[in-house]
């Protein structure tokens, strides 16, 4: 062996006539394959407008210019890195979780032989509380492993639309080429939705896939099935190769009954076991959790016990992107006689895509507007708002600190949080539940009411996967390292062999050799973190980020002096400045000391010195002031010479 040698289906499918409603929406769009010819096994379909000229796989790609979203970066890549082994054989294939195994988040899987790449997810991470990067948005995959080698990819797989995987799409495109995009449709729609926040960039080249459909990139067959799990159109895909087929979950849970899996979803997980599956990538984001997770039916009888029972006004914080639930609360309000009002921009997106989609109907007069509401007595008003996470421009906190234009909490208002808390916002939410029971309102969260559940397995699930795809190898992905090792014991537990278990890293090279032999490589992938800071792409800037954080908690010191160029003299007392550091009327000793210092230091330093080299004067300036403010406030503020010469 080489180096590290280990041998009710609310979200699954939508209803029938459902799924016939979407197809029929999409159904006049032309079938088109990577390369533009049919496919064995399904075909997928082309949905949005390119250039006339048809590209093959192995042809060169576009290149964007003008987008303000890549017009200015930073370098992303590492020159030092090493050179990291190639595959040279079409016995190997190689899996690599470039990024979303040692978080949650900015998701990218990526399997590679000899000739293709396919790239599996490209989501973001939002940038939590204390995370050390201040003024950054995003952080993304980092695709430098990828960039040098562009001309293997084929195509960009998306497994469905939550941010956590579609959301770095537009950052990254152009940088590995701009491949062909595959997906089911209701992710398709949220794509180009995105998308359209970058106006300048190069259209996406969409293939929709139907549930369960096939299709051919470069020389590697893809297959795809239907899973469960928050949002509907999510999908599972197997990758054929020479030697078995590597599974790759998505995020999953499994629809059951106290513990039975439906039969609907066993005969679906068990048609994939069918096959001859090598290696599993498998969800563990909640595998440090026993048994099953609560079913969404029982999210939804609550949430209707709660709308045709609440007497007032109901206000709905939850994910935008839970569609079933945000249909589920407007058929519930259709049928209580109650009125919707979406409050937030990514409330109101995703209802019209869930209306794009044919799958939401709703009566005329349903949804109203803010505005409207005046017109209606409270207690028929639902107001579905964004912000269950305690952002603070959202709508729940314009709500919770009287800042929003057209609701004003009472006592007689409901709230129900029906989301849990991601790792990162928990003094956000803190806040918001603070603020929210100043204005003596009700309250119902998940730990009060059973109004949430995860759209991820606990190891219960996990297993029961595992055991009906019954791989060869398997490789925990997304999540924390805990959540990753938690996956492994519950295998483990349940007679999995622990030698055939890898438990990666980011960036982590696993290569599988003839079907027998899985190596986890001692070299990684680049996973230097790339940044979205406003327009700017790039690579982790550490000393941007010290200075933003030196200003944030220690705030900044300048000293303005005019020195005399003929004999390093300052012509007048020194101008100090100061923001963030101490309140300066208060402190005037701390200044008199200062500008003796500064005088001192200055003088010192340009004595006899010609002409004089006002950089070096600066230099000693700053490392002087450092040390006196340092020892006389324990504070280390940004200390900013500004020297003139005259």
């Amino acid at each position: 062996m080489n180096e590290k040698t280990q041998p009710n289906r609310n979200n699954r499918r939508r209803s029938h006539s459902a799924r016939s409603n979407t197809r029929a929406a999409h159904g006049n769009t032309r079938k088109r394959t990577a390369g533009g010819r049919p496919q064995r096994g399904g075909t997928a379909k082309k949905t949005t407008k390119k250039t006339s000229r048809r590209r093959s796989n192995f042809g060169p790609r576009r290149s964007s210019m003008t987008s303000p979203a890549l017009k200015h970066r930073l370098a992303t890549t590492d020159e030092k890195a090493p050179a990291l082994p190639e595959i040279t054989d079409e016995d190997t294939v190689r899996v690599i979780p470039i990024s979303g195994v040692e978080e949650i988040g900015r998701n990218m899987i990526v399997f590679e032989s000899k000739d293709d790449i396919i790239v599996f997810d490209a989501g973001f991470q939002f940038v939590s509380e204390g995370s050390g990067a201040p003024g950054i948005n995003y952080i993304l995959p980092n695709t430098q492993y990828l960039e040098e080698r562009k001309h293997k990819i084929r195509a960009l797989v998306v497994t469905h639309g939550h941010l956590d995987h579609i959301g770095g799409i537009p950052f990254i495109m152009e940088r590995i080429g701009n491949p062909p995009v595959y997906t089911q449709y209701l992710t398709s729609l949220m794509i180009l939705k995105r998308q359209e926040e970058f106006p300048h960039m190069d259209p996406l080249e969409m293939n929709v896939v139907k549930e369960g459909e096939s299709f051919t990139v470069g020389n590697t067959k893809v297959k795809t099935f239907p899973v469960t799990h928050s949002i509907p159109d999510a999908m599972g895909v197997s990758v054929e190769t020479k030697h078995g087929d590597v599974v790759i979950t998505g995020d999953i849970r499994l629809t059951h009954e106290d513990g039975e899996v439906i039969k609907e979803e066993r005969e679906s997980w068990e048609n994939v076991g069918k096959n001859n599956n090598l290696v599993m990538l498998a969800d563990s984001t909640n595998a440090d959790r026993d048994g099953f997770s609560a079913p969404e039916s029982v999210v939804f009888e609550a949430l209707e016990r709660l709308i045709r029972d609440t007497n007032g006004r109901m206000i709905i914080g939850t994910f935008a992107s839970q569609f079933e639930r945000l249909i589920h609360i407007i058929k519930m309000a259709e049928k209580y006689g109650k009125y919707v009002v979406p409050e937030g921009r990514s409330i109101r997106t995703h209802i019209d895509i869930a209306l794009k989609a044919k799958m939401l109907e709703v009566k005329p007069g349903v949804l109203i507007t803010g505005p409207q509401m005046e017109d209606y007595p409270a207690d028929k008003i639902v107001i579905l708002a964004t912000g269950a996470q305690g952002e603070e421009f959202a709508a729940l906190m314009r709500m919770a600190t009287d800042k929003h234009k057209y609701v004003k909490l009472n006592e007689r208002d409901t709230l129900v949080l029906s989301s849990s808390v991601i790792p990162g916002n928990e003094i956000a939410v803190q806040k918001l539940k603070d603020n929210i029971y100043r204005k003596d309102v009700r309250v119902v969260n998940y730990k009060s009411d059973s109004v949430h559940s995860s759209g991820h397995g606990n190891a219960g699930e996990l297993c029961w996967v595992r055991q009906q795809v019954n791989p060869k190898f398997l490789v925990p992905v997304h999540g924390h390292h805990f959540h990753l090792k938690s996956h492994r014991y519950a295998a483990i537990d349940t007679g999995f062999p622990k030698e055939n278990i890898v438990v990666p890293d980011n960036g982590s090279l696993i290569d599988i050799k003839n079907g027998e032999e899985i190596i986890l490589h001692k070299q990684k992938a680049p996973t230097e973190l790339i940044m979205v800071d406003g327009f700017t792409v790039g690579a982790k800037q550490e000393v941007v980020l010290r200075d933003r954080e030196t200003l944030a908690n220690d705030g900044m010191f300048v000293i303005i002096a005019t020195v005399s160029t003929k004999n390093g003299k300052l012509r007048k007392s020194p101008d100090i400045i100061s923001r963030g550091f101490v309140y300066l009327r208060e402190n005037q000793q701390l200044l008199s000391e200062a500008r003796v210092l500064v005088k001192r230091t200055i003088e010192k330093h340009t004595q006899g010195m010609h002409p004089l080299d006002l950089d070096y004067v600066k230099d000693q300036v700053a490392d002087t002031l450092n040390g006196f403010l340092l020892q006389k406030t324990h504070k280390n503020p940004m200390v900013i010479p500004v020297l003139i010469g005259i």
